[in-house]
């Protein structure tokens, strides 16, 4: 998939949400069908279960996230229904896991932050999103939490420090009930443990 494909396929995943939200009554439902049509339609004509279908899933998720904050739809909410929408659409054609959950999250958090969103409310909605789906994706919740958290630090650590710190105060709490253990530790003042340094 070339730069322009690439695009196309942000563009379109906005236009289609955004077609999708307008005059709904259930947004959250409304951004959920409409994130997991689009993944699944994207992701039924690739035979690359690597690169590809990441790029396939950034893409969607990045033109979703650009959707919602367009109509102006509340971060943690979109966040969360995003999440549930790409998990399913992926899980429709066989390829939904935990490396799935991870980069979601991460595609998440990214596209928040790069429309100037919170990336706190959306760290809690992608991890509810994640403790949802869990059971159709043969995980646990706490499996899931876990994933969507360790993308979740990649991203912010990518972002900026102050992202960084942001995501970690909501992580440290039990969202859903459910207590995100990451596969290292995230303390404040040991940010290069096992992530690309922050920026900014």
């Amino acid at each position: 998939m070339n730069a322009n494909d690439r695009k196309g396929l942000v563009r379109e995943s906005k236009e289609q949400v955004v077609s999708m939200i307008e005059g709904a009554r259930d947004v959250a439902n409304a951004i959920t069908d409409a994130v997991s049509n689009i993944v699944a339609r994207a992701v039924k004509g690739t035979r690359d279960v690597g690169g590809e279908l990441v790029g396939l899933i950034v893409d969607t998720v990045t033109g979703s996230v650009h959707a919602a904050a367009e109509v102006g739809s509340e971060i943690g909410m979109a966040a969360k229904s995003i999440m549930i929408g790409t998990l399913r659409g992926t899980r429709q054609v066989g390829t939904a896991g935990l490396e799935t959950i991870r980069t979601s999250a991460a595609a998440v958090i990214k596209g928040v932050a790069s429309v100037g969103g919170s990336v706190a409310d959306a760290a809690r909605g992608t991890v509810e999103g994640a403790i949802e789906a869990a059971r159709d994706l043969g995980v646990s919740a706490e499996e899931a939490a876990s994933a969507a958290g360790s993308g979740i630090v990649q991203a912010a650590g990518e972002v900026s420090s102050t992202a960084l710190e942001q995501v970690q105060g909501v992580l440290t709490q039990a969202i859903s009930g459910v207590k995100v253990v990451l596969a290292k530790p995230f303390r404040s003042g040991s940010r290069d443990e096992g992530r690309a340094p922050a920026r900014g």
